[in-house]
Order: structure tokens, then sequence, then C-alpha cells
């Protein structure tokens, strides 16, 4: 099987149009078209539908994409080695990450990781979504779930805390919380119900009821700065919600959360130097910044700045 229709094929599947597939080829449209076609031909079966929204893959196109991406690992792989880029600290990396610890946490700490490695290129994605790894989306991914199947090198990277947080002005317009009962009188906000990517995530649930929610997000930032402007109380993950001072815990000893992040990196290319070196640098920081992740600290420390002495 030619690996150029391979790899003419996964552009199309994952695009969607020719259009597309095309721009990232560097070819022409109608190249593409005329080669898909010719490869359904040799195979003798169809890979995709074609419709006026696009191409859409059949039940042998999707499982033609699951050997093609593994060949297709195997062949970036093969690339790497033979051209040195796997002993060399140089080349790109594509790390993904949740938005709320990429944006307020992470962010701030690749900065040190990239002046350190002048000649590494990282394109850092914090998203509100979980990446798709075997599509290449991303070469190595924080998670808030540890996969339970798959072909990757996994990792426990730290555990963080959450507590309810609110603002000073909203408790003093509404009244002091004292105890769990208390929180039925309250607004809160909230993930969108049915935009939840993990359940990891539905932990509102254990503290009141639905109806309370009134105020609903799929970015923990966003709800971050609707408690500090006094709309209602939320569960906030700590190293989002510590540093700012016009945001305080309540109930912390009855209302705590305890949840994890995992390094997850494809197994193909998990002992690539630039990716060992990315990923020992994320396990240095978030073991510095335990107390801070925990909710221990309200100070994140940084590679060009020690923690203070206890």
């Amino acid at each position: 099987m030619d690996w150029d229709n391979l790899r003419i094929f996964l552009e199309l599947a994952r695009g969607r149009r020719l259009m597309d597939a095309a721009e990232r080829l560097g070819i022409d449209y109608s190249t593409v078209s005329r080669r898909i076609r010719r490869f359904e031909q040799e195979l003798g079966t169809q890979l995709f539908d074609r419709n006026n929204q696009g191409y859409t893959l059949t039940a042998q196109g999707l499982h033609l994409v699951e050997y093609a991406e593994k060949v297709e690992a195997i062949v970036h792989l093969a690339q790497e080695k033979l051209t040195g880029h796997n002993s060399a600290l140089s080349g790109q990396i594509r790390l993904a990450c949740t938005e709320g610890f990429g944006t307020h946490f992470l962010a701030a700490q690749l900065a040190h990781f990239c002046a350190r490695h002048p000649h590494i290129t990282l394109d850092f994605l914090p998203l509100s979504r979980f990446v798709n790894l075997p599509k290449r989306e991303a070469d190595m991914a924080i998670s808030i779930e540890r996969p339970e199947s798959g072909n990757y090198a996994i990792a426990k990277l730290c555990d963080y805390h959450l507590k309810l947080y609110a603002s000073p002005a909203y408790l003093a317009a509404h009244g002091p919380i004292i105890a769990a009962s208390d929180l039925q009188n309250h607004n809160f906000i909230g993930y969108v119900d049915d935009l939840v990517f993990s359940e990891e995530l539905r932990y509102l649930e254990q503290i009141v009821p639905a109806d309370r929610v009134s105020y609903r997000s799929t970015n923990v930032v966003a709800q971050c700065s609707a408690v500090r402007q006094g709309t209602g109380l939320a569960v906030l993950p700590c190293f989002l919600a510590s540093p700012h001072a016009d945001l305080v815990p309540v109930l912390e000893d009855q209302v705590l959360f305890k949840r994890s992040f995992w390094l997850v990196t494809p197994e193909e290319r998990h002992n690539l130097a630039r990716i060992k070196a990315l990923r020992q640098f994320v396990k240095d920081v978030a073991e510095r910044n335990r107390a801070f992740l925990l909710g221990e600290s309200r100070e994140m420390v940084t590679p060009d700045r020690p923690a203070s002495p206890q």
C-alpha cells in the first residue's frame, strides 16, 4: 500500500474538504480527488461518502484510519531517528492542556522552558476539551483523566485541590454561610451541563441542586471572573482562585475536592529528547508548586523565583 496514498487519505479524513486537504498537502484539489478515487479502486472499497458537507468516512474508511495513523506514527518516528532529531534538543513540540491550568499556571512556567531551549518551537494549546493524540493534534497532553486505553506513556503529574469561593462583596450582600445547609439559599456558577467534557468536572452536583446554578459557562476562567464580580459562588481550582485577593474560600473544611493531572504521550514519541526535556520540566515545576496547587500557598513559584522559606 502506497504511503503517499495513505497520507492523502488521512488529510482528507481529518479535514473532510478537498480544498483544505489540498492546501495542507501543497497540491491541487483535483489531484486529491483523483488520487482518492484511484485509491478506492485499488482497494476495491469505498472510503468516503460524498455530500454537500464534504467527505464523510464510510465504515471501511474508519477502519483504514486506525491502521493509517499507526503507519503515519512509524514513518514520522523513522524520520526523526534518521535525521538525528530524536536525540537533539530541537524541533517542534505541541503541548495540549486544560484551559485553566494552562492559562493560569503553565503558561508562565513554559516561558522559562522556551528560554532554556531556544532551538525548540513550542505550540501551547490550553483547551476546554480533550485533544485527539492519535490524530496528532498534540505531541503531549496534560489531562484530568487517565486514559483507559491506547498506546501511551502515562505518568501522574500532580494532585490539585478545588474549593468553594465567593467574593467578599457577595457575602456581605447575601449574608454569612455557616453550614452546608445555608448553600441552598445562594446562587451558583458552574459548567454547561450537556457540554461538560469530563465527569471529573461534575462536582457542583454534590453540593446543591441543579436549579441553584444560575450562571453557566464552559470556561472555568469565565466562571472565576463571574465570582469576582459577585454573581454567585463557584467551585474553582485553588491555583486559579487563591492569587485573587477578592476571592475567599467558603466552608473550607467542608467543601474540598481533590483531582489529578496526568501526563500523556504517544509511545512512539515518548523517547524523543525534546519531549523528554519538556516532560521533565513540567514535572519539576509541578513538584515545586505542590503547596500552590493544593491551595496551601497563594504564591506560585517559577524557575527564576525560588520558593519562600517555610
